[in-house]
């Protein structure tokens, strides 16, 4: 799948594969209200990418008050925990730049957290998208750092230039901003329509990660949406198109991330949260 997912002659093949789902009779109940899943899986196939869903206050206000409470692991290390308030402290005490925080298993913690991923129209627009095999796989929280300290090797180590996920053949990634994002803050950028089209030198490239101005160059500049918003903000995207996160550069950005997929879980899969079978 590594080798032969990133080529879009195998990964038509493998769409064909997909269970089709019809519209559901009755929609059950969502906390984002009249959304129609049909409706988002047909703006996905187009663009890649649904900008339209908004958490409810409390549901955004309750992770955020839990991922301000509870340690996390900086930089994908378990050695190097610690309250995100306390990120400054935390740099010092362990003599070493800190970008990111995640929570791991410990969001499964949250009811509110879980109540997002359990949300009905979450699996029903994954259904729609994916096929009738598609299946939640992974839930996680974390907190990106603005920080002075990062050597330009940990910067390019990071996700902060174009990239494409291949972790499944078929994924879908809802993303919900806890923290207000705005330009300064790493909003998350999405190459509208390049999940289904792609350039052959990044097919026959075992890459994943490319320059800007190689992937805006043949894409265009205005495919290019930087997603802003305030806390509660959320979209969806088909991961397999090209996207990058931003450098925080004023403000920590805390977000969460609910995935969907269709094969058997893999351990390459994940990064530290909870495996969900």
């Amino acid at each position: 799948m590594f080798v032969l997912a990133r080529t879009m002659p195998f990964r038509r093949a493998h769409w064909l594969t997909a269970m089709r789902v019809s519209p559901s009779a009755t929609a059950a109940e969502s906390m984002f209200g009249a959304i129609r899943a049909t409706d988002v899986a047909s703006e996905l196939r187009k663009t890649g990418i649904f900008t339209g869903l908004t958490l409810p206050a409390p549901i955004h206000g309750e992770i955020a008050r839990f991922a301000r409470e509870t340690p996390c692991f900086g930089n994908f290390d378990r050695k190097l925990e610690f309250l995100a308030g306390e990120h400054a402290e935390a740099e010092r005490r362990f003599g070493r730049a800190i970008l990111s925080g995640h929570h791991f298993e410990r969001v499964l913690q949250c009811e509110a957290a879980v109540a997002v991923q359990k949300d009905p129209l979450l699996l029903d627009v994954a259904r729609h998208y994916l096929g009738g095999e598609a299946k939640l796989i992974t839930t996680r929280t974390w907190w990106s750092f603005p920080t002075k300290n990062a050597s330009d090797a940990e910067l390019s180590r990071a996700s902060f230039k174009f990239h494409f996920d291949l972790d499944d053949w078929r994924m879908l990634k809802f993303f919900f901003y806890l923290s207000d994002v705005d330009a300064d803050a790493g909003p998350h950028v999405y190459v509208r329509g390049s999940h289904i089209r792609r350039r052959i030198k990044h097919q026959l490239t075992l890459l994943v990660g490319h320059p800007a101005q190689d992937v805006l160059g043949y894409y265009g500049e205005d495919s290019a949406t930087t997603l802003t918003g305030k806390a509660g903000t959320g979209f969806v995207e088909d991961p397999f198109g090209f996207h990058m996160g931003t450098l925080a550069k004023t403000a920590p950005r805390l977000m969460m991330e609910v995935g969907f997929g269709v094969s058997r879980p893999s351990r390459r899969r994940y990064h530290g949260e909870p495996v969900i079978r």
